[in-house]
């Protein structure tokens, strides 16, 4: 399933947040979605998700989910959102409940994405005895439980440490690697947004409009290893946006 994008404009009262976003995301495609604070990045994935309505234009699905997605838009948020009182598959469990399936297919489903996100050995584990990269995964494990068409991540592993971090960006590739599944991924990291974009969207400063549109034709397993050849790209990026980026910081000051 693809989603177009097409003259996206919203404003909240007189102030003015996205302004005429047109934008393709097409099946197997990470696309990043970059900009100053303030921008609407994260605004702009909740008309994506179907959370909030624009003003102005529409979000079109082309073509149809897998036959067996329960949910074809899912988020993953920069907080985990865990119910602490429920174990690892419990938390898993949570995003199924209100689908009409047996327990038996719920158990092979939750079984399913624990192996997948590495996290067999702690289907019994509360939150609170998870490290932070634990409980992203256990995240991650319950949006693909819905086995979603387009995975909506807002800041996934900015709560993270830079080391955890890297460890979460490389389960994201390879699970790609393996499942090509398909991604509208908000970040103000650059080191991440060159790691694991296809294609990366800089926003303007409010009322946020795209400036520029950068694809990198890298394998995402090839980045790793090639980060000092995607230096250019990055800074390419920090250019096109720096000089909004300090002003959008001074407007966040002063209100």
């Amino acid at each position: 399933m693809d989603l177009s994008l097409r003259q996206i404009s919203h404003n909240y009262d007189e102030v003015e947040v996205l302004s005429d976003i047109n934008l393709d995301v097409q099946q197997g495609e990470i696309v990043c979605i970059i900009g100053p604070s303030g921008c609407g990045k994260s605004t702009l994935l909740r008309f994506i998700g179907g959370l909030e309505q624009p003003r102005n234009g529409q979000v079109v699905q082309i073509g149809s989910p897998p036959k067996d997605s329960l949910n074809p838009l899912t988020y993953i948020f920069q907080d985990f959102a865990l119910l602490p009182w429920r174990t690892v598959e419990g938390n898993v469990s949570l995003a199924l409940e209100d689908h009409a399936l047996s327990a038996a297919e719920r158990e092979k489903i939750i079984v399913d994405v624990l192996a997948r996100t590495n996290l067999s050995d702690f289907r019994k584990a509360l939150p609170k005895q998870l490290s932070g990269g634990m409980k992203q995964r256990v995240a991650i494990a319950r949006a693909l439980s819905v086995r979603p068409a387009v995975l909506l991540m807002d800041e996934p592993l900015s709560a993270l440490d830079s080391q955890t971090r890297e460890l979460l960006l490389d389960d994201l590739v390879d699970l790609w690697s393996r499942e090509k599944y398909t991604a509208c991924y908000v970040t103000h990291n650059l080191s991440e947004a060159v790691r694991f974009g296809h294609k990366i969207v800089v926003l303007s400063r409010r009322p946020g409009k795209i400036r520029e549109i950068v694809e990198i034709d890298m394998a995402l397993e090839e980045r790793k290893n090639n980060m000092a050849e995607l230096e250019k790209t990055q800074t390419q990026l920090w250019q096109a946006m720096r000089d909004e980026a300090l002003a959008a910081d001074r407007e966040l000051l002063d209100v």
